[in-house]
């Protein structure tokens, strides 16, 4: 990070004029922005373009509070999230007891947990390392970001959910603007930004990183890793409201009050 600090505070560098604009999960800040997690739930996400332009229409529903300190441009997803083991691969639930899994948000965090697992989390770009270091036996990403990491050349085994199936996870973005910066801009300049913003920016968004996908599988396929797909019926134990709202700890993720517990009790089999 050239402006100094570390992937956390990318918010609120854009909430207090430090960057002018910035692109961050909120998940990296656990209970910070709780409604948003609605779209982290495990087994939620088909397509990460549908994904993220329903993403916009539910917070401007929902989470406008959450992010009134900032100008948000647009909320997106990525691809399916991949297991991505230095020793051993996945194929059954079982497989999860005893490891040390990397992952990204606190709602996946809870499901690695959930599964046998222990969850360790940490932003992306501290992977490498401890990937390197043994200090974690695995890591949840999209096939996206495997380049960048070099994540193929750093594990041996890839554990991918059935694509006829709904991905194990996903996780929210955000594209937002200081206020300030935004506000002080001539009606001109903010047409240019809220025409590039919103809805079908984040769906255009969801679209790239879903895209992007295929180039970091073909590097894993070209290094001989092993890629396995996890069949959809061996989530059938895993499924059981892994997810549920209410053991969050957050006061405000209770059933009645958390936007993603009909969502998910009208998708749980």
């Amino acid at each position: 990070m050239s402006m100094g600090g570390t992937p956390p505070q990318l918010y609120d560098q854009a909430k207090d004029g430090v960057a002018d604009i910035v692109w961050t999960l909120p998940g990296y800040t656990a209970n910070r922005f709780p409604t948003v997690e609605a779209f982290e739930l495990p087994f939620m996400m088909t397509n990460p373009e549908a994904t993220s332009r329903a993403l916009w229409e539910y917070t401007q529903l929902h989470s406008k509070a959450e992010f009134k300190d900032v100008h948000p441009i647009l909320f997106h997803v990525h691809g399916p999230g991949v297991f991505h083991m230095r020793e051993k691969q996945i194929k059954t639930l079982a497989d999860f007891k005893g490891l040390k899994v990397r992952a990204p948000t606190r709602m996946t965090n809870k499901m690695i947990g959930a599964l046998g697992a222990t969850p360790v989390g940490m932003p992306v770009p501290q992977v490498p390392e401890a990937l390197n270091k043994g200090v974690i036996d695995g890591t949840v990403i999209p096939w996206e970001v495997v380049p960048a990491i070099k994540v193929h050349e750093l594990v041996k085994f890839h554990s991918v959910t059935d694509p006829k199936t709904t991905a194990f996870y996903t996780a929210v973005f955000i594209f937002a603007m200081n206020k300030a910066k935004y506000n002080a801009l001539p009606p001109d300049l903010k047409k240019v930004i809220d025409a590039n913003s919103g809805a079908d920016a984040s769906a255009w968004a969801g679209k790239v990183f879903g895209e992007a996908d295929a180039p970091g599988r073909k590097m894993a396929e070209n290094r001989k890793n092993t890629i396995y797909t996890i069949p959809a019926s061996s989530w059938r134990t895993g499924r059981r409201r892994p997810s549920r709202c209410r053991s969050s700890g957050s006061r405000r993720s209770t059933a009645a009050t958390c936007p993603g517990s009909s969502w998910w009790r009208a998708r749980s089999p």
